[in-house]
């Protein structure tokens, strides 16, 4: 399918895999798609700029890079920020269309259905999208889809004509003439608010007095505050409305000046933020910001879950702003006649994107259109989109052919780097990711045969030997067990399953041996660190059992983090250090204990474990993991006592032996063994012979994470 991608400052429509539908959410081959002219330009003028303007700009940006060399490495930090910039990003919010497909769990709608669709990153500009079920509005019938396309803005406008909260009779100034200002503008008046608009373009102005603005003030003429004074009595606006997009701030300081005492601004688009106490002081204004679309807005239970907030509680939620906008445009009672004033097919995306900053009049709405094909097109034409080819050369089966699945943060910026800088080993074959422009992108930036929308491509590759899936820690084991069944090795991130019905499914493929079957590898890679190497040639020799104290400083997480959904951080990471204590007992755990924080909100046991492992050779293992600890301590540290003999490893940075002859090891990143691992899987892929990790040793890992976050 064609996606509007920005690149180095331009826009331009690039053939990427075609989503398919995800559970939770509705796949909808788009009509039209409505570009916001302010927020995108915003971005694509962005992505334009140098590196170094942009480091100047966003200093915040910049420390989360230099954090990430800091941990990584320069190799791994160059290839991450060089796959950003090269492959762009998807562009669009907000687009109109049909049901072309259901996932799991959606009821309320049919395929064949027009619908609306919001959501940066979801409802893009592209042939196909798939957006999570709360984001999708039911068009009334008969509605056009051009106009229905433009829900987005309209759910911005409307928000922010609710934060105003205004009754009839009342007066309300709208800073800016553009998209958001003359839908306000609208809407205002239906709710029989008396409107002033304020812009420094007259044909914007000339269009808002046709909308029926009461008064029209261009402030480069006119004294806006002076207006607004004589036409209420001396007293001023009772609210004003900024939709405007302005880095200073002196409109902002106007907006003040123009409210009457006890009155309220309410910031809709973009200002500078330096704020006079003299402006809202002695009048006590009201400083109101509007969260786009409206309550449900950046909240994951919401948005991703679909879970709906009560109407009796929340009257007005995002998907009930969005609703009702498109019944006010379906009966007429919001114009968009003045404000549409282009529409361009996808394939012309870059001309409607050049014509939006380009010199003079600019459009005030530009629309994409992709024709009205549906269902049938889409199972047809687009049948073979899910896999787009990227590099040809035939495959080397001298090496061993990897996939990617999933190709987020710590895929792009570990397991890539590292397969690259083994390329005599591992030939990067292909990548698999949700958002086929994602994949397409880190396919392009290594050269793979193709990126692909759908999982099952990879499982029925037959030049591909092994399966890296990097997803979310929720679909693991599933997508393991896919592969393994369709005869693929599997090098699995941890965790290997979030809960024991998941793990059941791994236990009974293997439950008649593990002879003939494909190999599986958890990503527990600690034990294969040149640190954890170096200590286990010395415990090796021991004659007694092994007390073990471990400290992981995790660090805190909110709790609306998608970790705590998938498993929990216990699970998904404390999983790394139970299977390297195993690692250094080579025992089985014949008890465990298991202790957690209680308090507060903030302090919970899910984030803060004390374990105590006791294995068949006697040995112990201390294990505390805890989300409470300062950023100042390292993150991990180990201590291994035995035979009057002790190591200390300190954050895979050192290591030092005491009372035992031991090679000092030291190094300026955390060394943790992540490119390590990929050597042993290789040998073992190749040559044969044990697993990596032996199969119940993977299980019993995972078994006790389990345990431990038991109630």
């Amino acid at each position: 399918m064609i996606q509007a991608v920005v690149k180095k400052g331009r826009v331009i429509g690039e053939r990427v895999p075609t989503p398919l539908v995800s559970d939770g959410c509705l796949l909808i081959k788009v009509v039209n798609s409505c570009i916001s002219a302010g927020t995108e330009m915003a971005g694509v003028n962005e992505s334009g700029k140098s590196i170094i303007k942009r480091a100047m700009e966003q200093p915040e940006q910049v420390k989360e890079v230099l954090q990430f060399m800091k941990t990584n490495g320069i190799q791994r930090t160059l290839a991450k920020v060089k796959g950003a910039l090269d492959g762009g990003k998807p562009t669009g919010y907000s687009i109109s269309g049909i049901v072309i497909g259901l996932g799991a769990g959606v009821s309320g709608f049919s395929v064949g259905d027009s619908v609306a669709a919001a959501g940066a990153g979801l409802a893009n500009h592209a042939e196909y999208v798939d957006v999570p079920v709360n984001l999708v509005m039911k068009m009334p019938q008969g509605m056009d889809h051009q106009k229905a396309s433009t829900v987005t803005l309209g759910g911005i406008a409307m928000q922010g004509v609710r934060r105003a909260d205004l009754r009839l009779g009342e007066v309300c100034v709208v800073v800016g003439a553009g998209i958001l200002g003359l839908l306000a503008q609208q809407m205002l008046q239906l709710s029989g608010v008396r409107t002033i608009v304020t812009d420094l373009d007259p044909s914007r102005l000339d269009i808002a007095k046709k909308l029926g603005a009461e008064r029209i003030v261009n402030p480069a003429s006119e004294d806006v505050t002076a207006m607004v004074n004589s036409l209420t009595g001396g007293h001023g606006a009772d609210a004003v409305l900024f939709t405007a997009a302005t880095y200073s701030s002196e409109p902002l300081s106007t907006a003040f000046k123009m409210c009457k005492k006890k009155g309220r601004v309410v910031l809709v688009g973009v200002s500078g933020m330096e704020i006079k106490r003299g402006d809202i002081y002695a009048k006590e204004l009201d400083f109101l910001i509007s969260t786009s679309y409206g309550p449900g807005r950046y909240d994951a239970n919401y948005e991703e879950k679909g879970l709906d907030y009560p109407f009796s509680y929340v009257r007005w939620t995002e998907n009930r702003n969005m609703t009702e906008y498109l019944r006010l445009v379906h009966e007429g009672k919001i114009d968009l006649s003045q404000l549409i004033d282009a529409v361009f097919p996808i394939e012309q995306v870059e001309e409607a994107f050049t014509a939006l900053n380009s010199e003079g009049k600019k459009p005030i709405m530009t629309l994409l259109d992709y024709g009205k094909d549906g269902i049938e097109s889409f199972l047809t034409k687009n049948a073979d989109e899910k896999r787009i080819s990227i590099n040809t050369r035939p495959t080397n089966a001298s090496k061993i052919r990897v996939a990617i699945a999933g190709v987020g943060g710590f895929a792009t910026g570990m397991h890539l780097p590292n397969l690259a800088s083994l390329s005599n080993q591992f030939e990067i074959r292909a990548i698999y990711n949700r958002s086929g422009q994602k994949a397409k992108a880190v396919g392009n930036q290594y050269q793979v045969a193709y990126a692909t929308s759908d999982y099952q491509e990879l499982c029925n590759d037959a030049d591909l030997d092994l399966i890296m899936i990097c997803t979310r820690h929720g679909n693991h084991a599933e997508l393991a067990l896919q592969a393994l069944k369709a005869g693929k090795h599997v090098f699995v991130e941890k965790p290997l399953a979030i809960n024991p019905e998941q793990l059941q499914g791994i236990k009974d493929f293997y439950a008649d041996g593990t002879e003939n079957k494909p190999v599986l590898m958890t990503g527990f890679n600690r034990r294969f660190s040149t640190y954890a190497q170096e200590m286990k040639k010395v415990t090796s020799k021991r004659s007694n059992p092994l007390l073990m104290h471990y400290r992981m400083n995790a660090g805190f997480i909110p709790y609306d983090h998608w970790t705590h959904d998938d498993g929990g951080r216990i699970i998904g990471e404390a999983c790394h250090i139970i299977d390297l204590m195993t690692f250094f007992t080579e025992s089985k755990v014949i008890s465990a204990h298991f202790e957690g924080l209680s308090g507060n909100e903030r302090v919970r046991k899910t984030d803060n474990v004390s374990m105590l492992l006791k294995y068949e050779d006697g040995s112990i293992a201390h294990i505390d993991y805890f989300g409470t600890g300062s950023k100042q301590l390292s993150k991990e540290y180990l201590e291994i006592h035995f035979d009057d003999q002790s190591l200390v490893m300190d954050d895979y940075k050192s290591l030092k032996g005491y009372g035992v002859k031991l090679k000092a090891i030291q190094s300026s990143i955390s060394e943790k063994g992540q490119k390590e691992e990929l050597n042993f899987l290789y040998k073992t892929l190749k040559e044969g012979g044990p697993w990596p990790i032996a199969l119940w040793d993977m299980i019993q890992t995972t078994e006790i994470t389990f345990e431990a976050v038991k109630e």
